[in-house]
């Protein structure tokens, strides 16, 4: 089978996202056929431009472009929320007249009254031409997150007694767990070194006798960055996250454990050296509020199938913290 030109591919890519439906209308060369006004859903589209569909009725097809006759519908648009705890600086006015050295810090419970300064403060920090695509302007990137993240802007809500920073992301399609991550780590770069790092600068309220800043980001490790279903799930700390990083107890090496598969993914951020893996195995997973007793539980399942006991995060909330952590079984 002929491959089509890469360029001529990237393009039915761009145009055609994973997640398009399809409406065949004819198939001439099949000699099982699925019926003409057939629906399905579009899988990938390989590099002969084979569209490959999972069709509603269960079978699985190829149709060909310019061979077989249908019609794409394109994924609709999603919003995606991912959230983050914010925190305020005030500064007050001394009995001279001028601003304190070191502000009140106030973290994301006690910030929440300022949250309509902070979202209008929000608004106004975009730039003209980040007008279509938002955040995703400086995303240069040629993969299915540029393909399916038509934009993100960054927001806040005020929500269960907290303040929250928000990537509002409008999504065309699935976002695989691989897509998740990745956008998760842009948007984290963005909030504490790209747009977070030029608004924190900025006040968000400003008199002679106070000064208030609002961040996005800050450093500890009650920063996280989660999807709104994983962030107000009160039983999340029980369940198995889509994906989580650990450490092989071979030789230290840096992997991705994927829920529902078995054995790992070598990662591209893997390094010779064991205990900097690990420290990046805990910040990423903390970044993703992802527990020790989790990862244990993936690391179980991804060895040992995931219909045992083991895989149950709950199996290692009463254990040692020395037993948590990296790939370690008895």
């Amino acid at each position: 089978m002929n491959q089509i030109p890469k360029g001529w591919q990237d393009f039915l890519w761009e145009q055609f996202p994973e997640g398009s439906r399809i409406r065949l209308r004819e198939m001439k060369n099949d000699p099982d056929p699925v019926p003409p006004g057939s629906m399905g859903t579009l899988q990938y589209i390989d590099d002969a431009g084979t569209f490959h569909i999972q069709f509603d009725n269960g079978r699985e097809l190829g149709v060909i472009l310019g061979e077989d006759s249908f019609t794409v519908l394109p994924p609709p648009t999603q919003t995606l929320k991912l959230y983050m705890p914010m925190t305020v600086d005030v500064f007050e006015a001394n009995e001279w007249g001028d601003m304190e050295a070191e502000p009140f810090v106030l973290d994301s419970h006690d910030a929440v009254e300022y949250a309509p300064k902070v979202i209008a403060a929000l608004q106004n920090e975009r730039t003209p031409e980040e007008a279509e695509r938002g955040m995703m302007t400086y995303y240069h990137e040629d993969d299915g997150v540029n393909r399916k993240v038509q934009s993100y802007v960054f927001t806040a809500e005020a929500r269960d007694g907290r303040l929250w920073g928000v990537a509002e992301c409008k999504v065309q399609g699935q976002l695989t767990p691989e897509e998740l991550e990745k956008l998760i780590d842009n948007v984290s770069g963005q909030a504490s070194d790209g747009f977070g790092e030029g608004f924190e600068q900025r006040p968000i309220e400003n008199s002679r006798t106070m000064e208030v800043y609002a961040h996005l980001w800050h450093d500890g490790d009650d920063w996280t960055i989660m999807t709104e279903q994983d962030r107000f799930d009160p039983k999340f700390s029980e369940k198995l996250p889509d994906m989580c990083y650990s450490t092989l107890p071979s030789d230290g090496s840096l992997i991705l454990i994927k829920r529902g598969e078995s054995g790992y993914f070598q990662t591209e951020w893997s390094q010779d050296d064991p205990a900097r893996n690990r420290r990046t195995a805990d910040y990423l997973n903390q970044k993703r509020g992802i527990s020790k007793e989790q990862e244990a539980a993936m690391s179980f399942g991804s060895l040992f199938g995931w219909d045992k006991p083991g895989a149950d995060p709950k199996v290692y909330m009463q254990q040692p913290q020395q037993e948590q952590g990296g790939m370690n079984f008895a």
